[in-house]
């Protein structure tokens, strides 16, 4: 097969980086490199750019109001992005539970909540793990019993990114208990302002507050919120995946981190010489190049066979898999870097009192953050499982 990007596609490209020089306001990207906390109100800003230019919804397809890109548009979208240093689009709505519905959703769903993740009237946040069912997603304990023309929900969920900020949220929930449990699972959309619910602040080791624990005391749902047929939330639930792991893959990003932390080797010294002159740390940079450059390949080549089929498959672990090694990786080369000069939190070193260059004052925070990604979206030996027995049959 031919890696090498057509001149349609390299026409594509400038399109999209001409497209953010003029229209990606200076203080996201400052935001971005920063590695600052963003705003609610700063993403819906980016996300009302973006729509406006109708590139949003960068996986829907046209008839639902995205921009019908291949899979390699979508790649070279995400490298442009991270060039640029926009911010992440938030998945949930986007790239997560807009999928869903466009492939088993109904024709009312779609026509109530697509067009409202798309304008930003609705917020979404994934309900699907909790204390005890996190990798071992199948044996989530939140039940939703059937009364007339509702659902009753009583349960916890966990670990719940940017709920804070959400007004919606799509959750598994257990439908059957009697039955296997990976069967006896659905899929249910339940609006947070619904009485019952209580969403309370999980605070990460570095401080921030991007998660939370949302409890569901005897909280009634319409029954025509449910998604597909009843008991189907496991089939749902694996579609999802795949579009959550092919996207914490993040290979724009690991791109934009490796030309950080090049540079910053460039200028910090160890010994009276620059540290990119260390053979130690040098090797170490050189390694995560060889393995990123190998990652980017093998998602090229994904994309190929993702442009030919339709639809991304379990080879996505893979991805997830090295995406996380490798973003990890290079955080912990950047901290190394920095030596006692990395701050360990969020602005604990201040104005005059810092010795980090400004673009990394917060990347101790971000090392300590990045932590997580290994485990979240099905831990990394989780993924392995996965590869083991649908690629290896093993």
């Amino acid at each position: 097969m031919d890696l090498s990007f057509s001149a349609e596609e390299q026409a594509f490209r400038q399109e999209v980086r001409d497209f953010f020089a003029e229209n990606l306001p200076s203080e996201m990207s400052d935001v971005v490199r920063s590695g600052s906390e963003m705003t609610k109100e700063m993403m819906d800003r980016y996300h009302a750019i973006l729509n406006a230019k109708g590139w949003l919804a960068t996986t829907w397809a046209p008839e639902f109001g995205g921009p019908g890109w291949s899979p390699v548009q979508r790649h070279i979208f995400e490298e442009e992005a991270c060039r640029a240093y926009a911010p992440r689009i938030v998945p949930f709505g986007l790239a997560m539970l807009g999928p869903v519905l466009q492939q088993f959703g109904s024709k009312e769903q779609q026509d109530h909540y697509l067009p409202r993740i798309l304008s930003g009237e609705d917020w979404w946040c994934q309900g699907y793990s909790e204390p005890g069912a996190g990798s071992d997603l199948a044996s989530l304990k939140t039940r939703a019993v059937r009364d007339g023309d509702d659902y009753v929900i009583n349960g916890q969920k966990t670990w719940t990114t940017l709920g804070q900020h959400a007004n919606m949220i799509f959750c598994l929930v257990r439908t059957d208990p009697d039955v296997k449990q990976q069967q006896g699972i659905s899929f249910i959309l339940v609006d947070l302002d619904t009485p019952g619910i209580e969403m309370r602040p999980i605070r990460l080791i570095e401080g921030g507050h991007e998660v939370n624990e949302v409890f569901f005391t005897d909280v009634r749902v319409p029954a025509a919120n449910l998604v597909g047929e009843e008991n189907m939330g496991w089939t749902i639930a694996k579609f999802l995946l795949t579009h959550e792991r092919t996207n914490i893959a993040g290979v724009g990003f690991s791109m934009q981190s490796l030309e950080e932390v090049k540079a910053l080797a460039r200028v910090v010294k160890r010994n009276g010489k620059p540290l990119s002159e260390d053979p130690l740390f040098a090797a170490r940079i050189a390694q995560v190049e060889i393995d990123l450059e190998a990652m980017k390949i093998t998602n090229l080549r994904m994309l190929y066979k993702a442009q030919k089929q339709g639809a991304p498959g379990p080879e996505t672990s893979i991805l997830k898999i090295k995406g996380t090694v490798i973003g990890q990786e290079l955080k912990d080369l950047a901290r190394r870097a920095l030596g006692p000069s990395a701050a360990p939190f969020p602005g604990s070193l201040e104005g005059n009192l810092s010795l980090a260059p400004a673009d990394h004052a917060n990347d101790a925070a971000r090392y300590f953050n990045n932590r997580k990604t290994s485990i979240f979206g099905g831990s990394n030996e989780i993924q392995r499982n996965i590869l083991t027995k649908t690629m290896l049959e093993l």
